[in-house]
């Protein structure tokens, strides 16, 4: 008797015959984890991944006129140097193909929000760095207002996705002296994946900087608008599969996720025209995804429409939340021992990766049906 799943496009079979012996040499963790979860052996899967990472000032060395990036070139405070912008064009390219690998999952994701990266020209540079070049990922990428010249965006790799339309959104928000605070927009991209329309919102909420009482009125803000894409998605379609996904700059039980948009923390508590916040139970848990000011966050999340809710597998649902902390991405010893390796403390270079740890989730889809 023959079975198997398929992850990706690839099928891998099963001889139980000699199941021992191929379980060490051949299933990944995600093949063991769906038999032994979802109690059904003689049936076929399929498995996507879908991530979020904030790249930590993923910028070039080129002096951008009107645009607060100075720190950025040889020049500057950084003293950002061609040599420091490849080495970390190589960390980003290894950690973004690990993605997952706990999962079996190889290439890296197959869609992914990213933040903090400058232009679309370094993350042309990312895609066709070496590491990723086979992974087939392309770009959604649209400037945006913020001041420093961070923008938000979507990469994706086609043998799963195929992008149908997108749009940035803007945020107006201003400050308590009534000035306008300039901040990332929000990126909606809808496509198919695998067959089943999918939709995707990439935030980078307003930052803490300033005090978290004092700019609480703006994350909330961006919750509002989020709210507002996600509203007219689900109003052309009641189920449509959406995910949101970002650095938020607030932890899950924050009024701006639970109340402005209305991210419940179960599954099966969720009431009607709530969205399911996918990292919750990790937060429960004492789980995060970066250290903000010693302090131990988990800002960086990903949160689903009811659709992408429940054990009907015969479309993809959601499976399983991970933050992405393996230990080649963590620090090891000193005062930051156990945050995040990150490729700058202040301006000294510690050739790391970034100060937050990518997150992601795994939708399963029942091919048996």
């Amino acid at each position: 008797m023959r079975t198997g799943i398929i992850f990706g496009c690839k099928t891998i079979c099963i001889n139980f015959t000699r199941f021992n012996q191929i379980i060490m040499k051949k299933l990944t963790t995600l093949i063991l984890l769906l038999f032994c979860l979802t109690g059904i052996n003689a049936q076929t899967y399929k498995a996507g991944l879908i991530a979020f990472y904030n790249l930590e000032n993923l910028f070039d060395t080129i002096d951008n006129e009107g645009v607060l990036d100075e720190e950025f070139t040889p020049e500057g405070l950084d003293r950002w140097t061609g040599e420091k912008y490849l080495h970390k064009l190589n960390n980003m390219a290894l950690a973004i193909s690990r993605i997952g690998e706990d999962e079996g999952w190889k290439g890296g994701p197959a869609v992914m929000g990213v933040s903090e990266l400058e232009n679309r020209k370094v993350l042309e540079d990312l895609i066709d760095h070496p590491i990723l070049k086979e992974s087939g990922y392309q770009i959604v990428h649209y400037d945006s207002p913020d001041l420093r010249g961070v923008d938000v965006a979507l990469l994706y790799r086609t043998r799963f996705f195929r992008v149908t339309a997108s749009s940035s959104n803007e945020l107006k928000i201003f400050d308590e002296k009534g000035e306008r605070v300039f901040t990332r927009d929000q990126l909606v991209v809808s496509g198919i994946f695998d067959g089943e329309p999918m939709h995707f919102i990439v935030n980078h909420w307003p930052s803490r900087s300033g005090g978290e009482m004092t700019t609480r009125p703006r994350r909330n803000a961006a919750a509002d608008l989020t709210r507002h894409l996600v509203d007219s998605l689900l109003a052309i379609d009641p189920k449509a599969k959406v995910f949101v996904m970002g650095d938020l700059n607030d932890d899950p039980s924050n009024e701006s996720l639970r109340k402005h948009l209305r991210a419940a923390a179960d599954p099966d508590e969720m009431k009607e025209g709530e969205l399911f916040n996918c990292m919750y139970p990790l937060y429960k848990k004492g789980v995060g995804s970066l250290y903000y000011r010693d302090g131990l966050n988990l800002f960086d999340q990903i949160i689903i429409t009811p659709a992408l809710v429940g054990k009907d597998y015969s479309t993809y649902k959601f499976y399983k939340a991970r933050v992405f902390n393996n230990q080649f991405l963590v620090q090891k010893d000193g005062q930051y021992k156990g945050y995040p390796l990150r490729t700058l403390v202040g301006t000294v270079f510690q050739g790391g990766y970034s100060d937050h740890f990518p997150v992601y989730v795994l939708i399963v889809k029942d091919q048996g049906k």
